[in-house]
């Protein structure tokens, strides 16, 4: 801290006088720690190039990703008629199911099996089979690798949410986007390293749970840009209030937040807020041009469905989480409000209508990145928390099924027109090539050029991991990678 130059003009002689002593107090006291606290700094910094060391060891593949883009599909998108076509469910519609017993969540509504309503094609050069209701998804087909063969650990949303995001069954720990940022750093210092883009409508099932920094510091959980004419509560300044004035605010705001923090060093949260503090200042600048979508081309504004009210608002946050990895952000989360994909009524309705809605928005970001020249550095995945039964529940739903799921991962090394893994003839199943919640962000860490073994944080009396290796025995699939 200093008390003297750009503080002292803006607090009387007499407080100066007791920061002053203040600070003689902390350092005679706390010197020591003072080192420490440097020493876990840089430490923390050699686990990060460690980390980084050793990703591609043993793989013929090359590190490529800097940044994450996750197109969240909250509740659970229906493998079965979406992304991995079953012609025994045709078969069997409307009869029991033949195979065995099914794990199920609403055991009192367990139905027959339930047939897709929707056909399905062959798309681009690899002839990748994707139901009629993705035709923009098609039509990068040959940009994405769609793995069919997922598993997680649980049917109820909140736990498969903390799975997917933090490894976790239980909640309190660091989400991917936490990870990634703590290791990566920021290249942006005008821009938090970790964004959120909220649906309008109101946040997901478990909230801000789902980006959180756990018991990281708290600098490194998402930051939420709402949707609407104020993205960041409180970034712009009051009517009235002068530059000159805001300024000399700050200034003097700063110089109490830091004398508070020398107090409490151990307080993360603080050192959190201070920094957000900081950030916010530049935002004020950095973000409402950002986020200012009306100098786009038409043709930009065509691809991304934005003068199509239907798909709009999905096609502007796209759009922005382009634009915000374009400007050095590292990790940017796209949710929707509660569940949608949740279909345990109106299964038919409910995915024609949400793929409207989500389709083409979610193609364009992958045609932008790549005609930027940014596909190769950024991952695209789209995902939920786990997959539906093969079985009706009621007349026309589908239960939760952690057994078997799809979901697609374009750009940042990852195979380009690859489909990876198999499910059972009814898609209950994963059963061939299967790829658990943990082996996925093995493998995306590793895309982005990070051991996942190797970037580890002492907590709880032993080094932690996203992925936790030594339990759960995650690894890099290298066939997702080239």
């Amino acid at each position: 801290m200093q008390s003297s130059g750009r503080f002292t003009h803006s607090m009387s002689s007499a407080f100066a006088g007791q920061l002053e002593a203040t600070r003689r107090t902390f350092l005679s006291s706390h010197a020591g720690n003072a080192g420490l606290l440097a020493l876990a700094s840089m430490l923390a910094g050699q686990r990060s190039a460690n980390a980084k060391e050793g990703a591609g060891a043993g793989h013929d593949f090359s590190p490529r990703a800097t940044s994450v883009i996750c197109l969240f599909q909250n509740g659970g998108p229906s493998q079965m008629d979406l992304f991995d076509p079953k012609p025994e469910l045709q078969r069997w519609h409307g009869k029991p199911y033949p195979a065995g017993d099914l794990e199920t969540h609403f055991d009192k509504q367990k139905g027959n099996v339930l047939g897709s309503p929707y056909k399905f094609q062959k798309f681009g050069d690899s002839g990748m089979e994707l139901c009629e209701l993705l035709p923009h998804t098609g039509s990068i087909a040959d940009e994405i690798t769609l793995i069919r063969s997922m598993k997680t650990g649980s049917v109820d949303h909140e736990a498969a949410l903390r799975m997917i995001h933090s490894g976790r069954l239980f909640a309190g720990m660091p989400s991917l986007g936490s990870w990634v940022t703590y290791a990566l750093g920021t290249e942006n210092q005008d821009l938090p390293s970790y964004v959120v883009l909220s649906d309008p409508g109101g946040l997901p099932i478990d909230g801000e749970k789902n980006w959180s920094s756990g018991w990281l510091p708290a600098v490194y959980q998402g930051t939420v840009f709402r949707s609407g004419s104020s993205p960041v509560l409180n970034l712009q300044s009051p009517d009235g209030v002068t530059p000159d004035l805001r300024r000399n605010q700050l200034q003097f705001l700063e110089t109490l937040n830091r004398r508070q923090a020398s107090r409490y060093p151990e307080n993360t949260e603080l050192t959190a807020r201070i920094a957000n503090f900081e950030t916010a200042a530049r935002m004020q600048t950095s973000v409402p041009e950002l986020l200012n979508l009306s100098d786009e081309t038409a043709a930009t504004r065509e691809l991304y469905g934005l003068d199509n009210p239907a798909i709009s608002e999905y096609g502007e946050r796209c759009l922005t989480a382009r634009k915000l990895v374009e400007k050095g952000v590292r990790f940017v989360g796209v949710y929707l409000s509660g569940q949608p994909w949740d279909t345990h009524s109106r299964n038919a309705e409910s995915l024609k209508g949400l793929c409207a809605r989500t389709d083409q928005p979610s193609a364009a970001l992958v045609k932008d990145l790549k005609q930027r020249g940014l596909l190769d550095s950024t991952i695209v995945i789209w995902a939920g928390e786990f997959g539906r039964l093969p079985i009706s529940q009621g007349t026309d739903g589908r239960d939760h099924n952690r057994h078997a799921f799809s979901l697609w991962i374009a750009g940042g090394g990852f195979r380009q027109g690859c489909v990876y893994g198999a499910t059972d003839p009814f898609g209950y199943a994963s059963v061939e090539n299967i790829v658990n919640v943990h082996d996925l962000q093995a493998t995306m860490l590793a895309s982005l050029g990070l051991d996942h073994s190797r970037l580890t944080v002492p907590y709880d009396g032993r080094d932690t991991s996203l992925t936790d290796p030594e339990v759960t025995h995650a690894r890099v699939i290298p066939e997702l990678l080239r």
